[in-house]
């Protein structure tokens, strides 16, 4: 039984880890022919602040666009084709609504056969959310995942 791999989703918190990640997820997909999905998930600190009007959305957006223009070359200089997307890992209106499912429900929108995830010890930096979900996504994923 071979294992067939069209996209990849790497999720990403503008942290050195994700970018990391990013490497295999790129390592992944060159090796089966497949594209990349980076999917920007913002945390509760920055998502809070948007709502409340603390932070101005369009700084918010800048600073991931920024970051995911890195994913894009890292993905463009394996000739790996590139997605990107960004999504509220938490929500205020919604209990449910945590990094966790939100990386799962990116998988399944996009038809994800393969997820590449930091896992690193938590530093407590705001941005990084994605610590916390790579748990979550180990016990509850329905494809193949990487934790790095």
């Amino acid at each position: 039984m071979s294992l067939t791999v069209e996209r990849v989703l790497a999720p990403v918190d503008g942290s050195d880890e994700s970018l990391e990640a990013v490497e295999y997820a790129v390592a992944v997909a060159e090796r089966y022919d497949a594209s990349v999905h980076a999917v920007y998930v913002l945390g509760e600190e920055v998502v809070r602040a948007i709502e409340t009007d603390a932070v101005d959305e369009s700084e918010v957006a800048e600073d991931t666009e920024a970051f995911t223009g890195t994913v894009r070359e890292l993905a463009e200089e394996h000739d790996v084709g590139i997605s990107s997307s960004i999504a509220y890992g938490f929500s205020t209106n919604r209990k449910s609504r945590h990094p966790g499912s939100v990386i799962l429900d990116t998988a399944e929108e996009i038809s994800a056969d393969f997820i590449v995830i930091p896992r690193e010890p938590l530093t407590g930096e705001p941005g990084e959310v994605l610590e916390k979900a790579a748990e979550y996504v180990l016990l509850y994923a329905s494809q193949p995942v990487l934790s790095v």
